[in-house]
């Protein structure tokens, strides 16, 4: 039997109606293990262990009664940091929110919550939800190696639901902080289309292009957790009003007949032989799962995704201006940079930035009329050693290279799906994404299963876990 805390998000939650396992065993169990390994992963910002056995045991007297709240009901979860909770301090890794207590609770967090998830802790990000962690702040290591890199800004969900710390996670993304940690820690993540998710009561970085979605380990988890999550949220008027699909009911319905789109140049030029190896075999998988293969082309995007820092800088600072710079001494020097750069752009950038953005919006959303999803990798490299990303962070060039599968998709608010597709030569998870049209989370989570169905790329553990 594969270990408790490796079993699935679904499998667990059938275990706990089932009566094969408690609630209260599970969480347990995940406890004991954040205190054995948590100390080296560094991904927990606080654990609340005594109000999750509460929860745990209120969730079994419910099952004892014939109640059960949905596919979450009992189930331990971890919560990013900037997620704000009433119960817990919020800082969304910034010193200079320490120690604050929301006086309410996100939106997501009171709908995961009644649906009977069990709130682990919260777990570790980056400053603001930018790139780096606060210098006083330990960077959380990659479970799959510790000298390689884990991601931004969404760290701690990676490593905690990469290690078996929790069965899910709540990630952001607002240039590829859903997707970069679930790619560089072997996981399944769902980056929802722009309001798709209500952002009330999380801590922006920019709004316009934050999104809010599961970390899982496999598409049916991600599923189970978007039919909570989703849905429109009187609080956060930006959100979605169309139905949210029953994810989890639909997710074996398969790929036959759907239209996969590829644009060659963009998904392989430049790109590492090993992505474009792996990459060429899920096309292969997916055609003899029954889906057609279209050759697209994306439009014009490279200018666009050398504009995503000064969009994303413009949008940071009108959202500290209440802290910076009257408290720049605690703020860590890369999310300083970033506030600068936004405070010295000027309109005719911004209008610029708007123009460009809302071509490339308009031109992808064309696309879609023909096609059901578009195929590209997560990354266009293997995963970066430490001391090879922190080379890169010095290189505009290398950033924009990485950001070429992220950016774009956050500026249009399309939701996308990243998944494993293979290891690399250095034993690391190589990943793909999977891009839909708006509102399109029901097929890109269907035709995810269906991949996960016939291969075993997301039940690879990191070594030693």
């Amino acid at each position: 039997m594969t270990e408790i805390h490796f079993l699935s998000l679904v499998e667990t939650a059938r275990c706990i109606r089932s009566g094969e396992l408690t609630s209260s065993e599970v969480t347990e169990a995940l406890l004991e293990r954040i205190t054995a390994l948590d100390p080296t992963l560094m991904s927990y910002a606080m654990v609340l262990a005594d109000r999750a056995m509460a929860q745990a045991q209120r969730a079994d007297a419910e099952s004892a009664r014939g109640i059960s709240r949905g596919p979450l009901h009992g189930v331990p979860i971890g919560v990013k940091d900037l997620c704000y909770t009433s119960f817990a301090p919020t800082t969304a890794g910034m010193k200079v929110h320490k120690g604050f207590m929301p006086p309410y609770n996100a939106t997501i967090v009171d709908r995961l919550e009644l649906a009977g998830a069990v709130t682990l802790g919260k777990l570790k990000m980056t400053e603001g939800a930018y790139t780096s962690h606060h210098p006083e702040d330990p960077t959380p290591r990659n479970p799959w190696n510790h000298n390689h890199w884990v991601g931004s800004s969404s760290t701690g969900s990676g490593v905690a639901t990469s290690a078996g710390l929790c069965y899910a996670s709540i990630g952001s993304d607002t240039g590829g902080s859903i997707r970069f940690p679930s790619a560089t820690c072997g996981l399944t993540g769902l980056k929802p289309t722009w309001g798709r998710v209500s952002r009330h009561g999380v801590f922006p970085l920019a709004d316009s292009l934050d999104h809010v979605g599961p970390m899982a380990r496999s598409a049916a988890d991600c599923a189970a957790m978007l039919g909570v999550m989703a849905g429109a949220d009187p609080n956060d008027p930006t959100t979605l009003t169309c139905p949210v699909p029953d994810y989890l009911a639909s997710i074996a319905s398969g790929v036959r007949g759907r239209t996969i789109g590829i644009d060659r140049d963009y998904a392989t030029e430049g790109v590492d032989v090993e992505v474009v190896s792996a990459l060429r075999s899920v096309e292969t998988m997916l055609v003899a799962l029954g889906a057609r293969v279209r050759e697209v082309r994306l439009p014009p995007w490279r200018r666009l995704v050398s504009q995503w820092i000064a969009a994303c800088a413009v949008e940071t600072a009108a959202h500290h201006h209440a802290t910076y710079p009257s408290r720049k001494d605690e703020y860590g020097p890369a999310l300083a940079l970033l506030i600068e750069e936004g405070l010295a752009t000027d309109g005719r950038a911004v209008a610029d930035i708007m123009h460009e953005r809302l071509k490339f919006n308009g031109g992808l959303a064309a696309l879609f009329d023909d096609i059901d999803m578009l195929l590209i990798p997560a990354m266009p490299m293997p995963i970066p050693d430490l001391d090879e990303m922190e080379a890169f962070g010095a290189d505009p060039e290398v950033l924009n290279a990485i950001l070429r599968y992220t950016a774009p998709f956050d500026f249009s608010g399309s939701p996308t799906i990243t998944m494993p597709m293979g290891i690399d030569r250095r034993g690391m998870p190589l990943s793909f994404q999977l891009v839909g049209p708006h509102a399109g989370e029901e097929t890109l989570l269907q035709a995810g299963h269906t991949w996960q169905s016939v291969t075993d790329w997301h039940t690879r553990r990191p070594p030693g876990m």
